[in-house]
């Protein structure tokens, strides 16, 4: 079952609905807690024999603590609890009376120094104190807490937070004093935050607790996965020819700007697509021809003999890496998308010339599989809002145009968010900050151009048991999207330490993405995300 991606309010709902459906509040805490404790004893096993510090504080989150001490305690591990504050829920005080654990191994804040007992001897640190519920700046003996944890981490301990790091805010990602986990084991579905804050989540791993709400759920973000996207690539067959393999056009690369489409044409190449004709301007043609070898090459087209042509050479079209902003590109970019009618994807310059006239793009694309694929400053531009307005509302921003393009809206950052003209909405969290360098972009408008091309295999034929898509049936243009950004980062990924990974190193990586094999989850874990490098 694949992972769904929620707000604090989000996930309360849905575990309201479960217990309204029949489980109860303290039967989901204990297999958060059991499913946690699991977890740590799986990764930590070698060194857990030294000890397990498990803070604890008020609310829900203090009884999961409470849990995984008894859980770890019961494998025969030994556990001391430090309380930042009583526990005050019905639940957690059941968890914590169940726990059993011996009052030699309970302390309380204030009274715990950094460098006691308690803490130099434990090589596992579980953070407990604060959950999904909880929001402001921490206070008093929690802040201490978190304090102490943190300190911890430095000197080298494997910190753990349970559902978020505390003094994070699980909706927006937001935080000022936060415990900086190495490993977050959140519970159910994936929170917003998580994916905004990677710097202190760490490692990302989701369990699953049972939750039955299925309404709920399937009105969240689904998170895109190595299993998810594996399932939907097309083999390439054995006898497979430039022409199976589809043929993609490419309108980019104004003056001085021949990098844009060469990048964006090596994403493509790499992505597997049979055959490229790179559409530029008049002094880039010689530049395309060294930098480009396997591309065919023109200059933009200019005439109704020049745009039928492109309509023949083509099954998608690309248009916008490096065209640069002005009223001719803008002509330019009308003229082509009126003659074309097939798949598109739609980058970079040939958003920012429709800057505060989205209806006019939405025009142009609607009737065809569309993937426009703005980054937050040209989505800002393309609505008319601000850059900072966009961050706030990334998971939801999308979602009116999408529907008015009829296509997709591909709004890249951390994480990447794709929407789609049904209301589906997937979120990509692959990639590291190599990706956040100049071309990165017009890479990724060749994989999506390259799948427009292709097909995928739709969710439709999986549901039936088949594997391969059709020319009436290619996967949905939000499908289609979201398998171009996990690959996309993905492939920056396999690239390991970002300082001094080049686009030439993440391109040389995109046939190990993929290709890759990877086991798909196993017993409680939906999702794992790794930490960022």
């Amino acid at each position: 079952m694949p992972a769904r991606v929620a707000t604090a309010a989000e996930s309360v709902a849905c575990e309201r609905a479960t217990i309204d459906a029949g489980t109860s509040s303290r039967e989901l805490m204990e297999r958060a807690g059991r499913a946690a404790a699991d977890e740590i004893i799986r990764r930590f096993k070698l060194i857990l024999p030294g000890g397990t510090a498990v803070f604890t504080g008020p609310g829900n989150n203090g009884g999961d603590g409470w849990v995984v001490a008894r859980c770890i305690a019961e494998a025969g591990f030994p556990v001391t609890v430090i309380e930042a504050a009583p526990v005050k829920t019905e639940e957690a005080q059941a968890a914590e009376h169940d726990a059993g654990v011996p009052s030699e191994n309970v302390a309380e804040l204030p009274g715990v120094e950094p460098d006691g007992p308690h803490i130099a001897d434990a090589p596992v640190i579980v953070d407990a104190l604060l959950g999904t519920g909880s929001s402001g700046e921490p206070r008093e003996t929690i802040a201490a807490a978190i304090e102490i944890i943190n300190r911890a981490g430095r000197d080298g301990a494997a910190t753990v937070a349970l559902d978020v790091p505390s003094g994070l805010d699980a909706s927006t990602g937001e935080h000022g004093l936060c415990v900086e986990a190495d490993l977050t084991l959140t519970f159910g579905v994936l929170k917003r935050g998580l994916l905004v804050a990677r710097e202190v989540s760490g490692e990302i791993v989701v369990l699953d607790i049972g939750l039955d709400s299925k309404p709920s759920l399937e009105s969240l973000p689904l998170l895109v996965d190595h299993d998810w996207v594996a399932k939907r690539i097309p083999e390439i067959p054995a006898d497979a020819h430039k022409g199976t393999r589809r043929r993609l056009a490419i309108v980019a690369g104004g003056e001085g700007m021949a990098g844009a489409a060469i990048l964006a044409g090596k994403g493509a190449l790499r992505s597997g697509i049979g055959l490229i004709r790179l559409a530029v301007a008049p002094e880039n043609i010689a530049a395309i021809h060294v930098g480009l070898p396997e591309a065919l090459v023109q200059r933009w087209p200019a005439d109704a003999a020049a745009l039928a042509k492109l309509n023949d050479d083509a099954d998608a079209l690309a248009i916008g890496p490096g065209l640069g902003r002005s009223s001719e590109v803008r002509d330019l970019v009308e003229r082509v998308l009126l003659a074309w009618r097939g798949p598109v994807v739609v980058d970079a310059d040939a958003l920012s010339v429709f800057e505060a006239d989205a209806a006019s793009l939405a025009k142009l694309l609607r009737g065809r599989p569309a993937v426009i694929t703005p980054h937050p400053a040209e989505l800002g531009r393309l609505l008319g809002r601000e850059t900072a307005d966009v961050l706030k509302n990334r998971f939801d921003i999308g979602t009116e145009l999408a529907r008015d393009i009829g296509g997709a809206v591909l709004l890249k950052g951390t994480p990447t968010v794709i929407f789609g003209p049904d209301g589906q909405r997937f979120v990509s969290a692959a990639g590291t900050a190599a990706l956040a360098t100049g071309g990165s972009g017009d890479v990724l408008s060749g994989i999506v151009g390259t799948l427009l091309a292709q097909g995928i295999a739709p969710s439709s034929t999986l549901e039936d048991g088949g594997t391969e898509s059709t020319a009436a049936n290619p996967g949905s243009s939000a499908e289609i999207a979201a398998v171009a950004a996990f690959i996309h980062g993905r492939a920056a990924e396999l690239c390991g330490p970002v300082r001094g990974t080049t686009l030439e190193d993440i391109l040389l990586a995109l046939p190990d993405a993929w290709n890759e094999t990877v086991a798909p989850n196993e017993g409680e874990t939906l999702a794992c995300i790794p930490g960022v490098p």
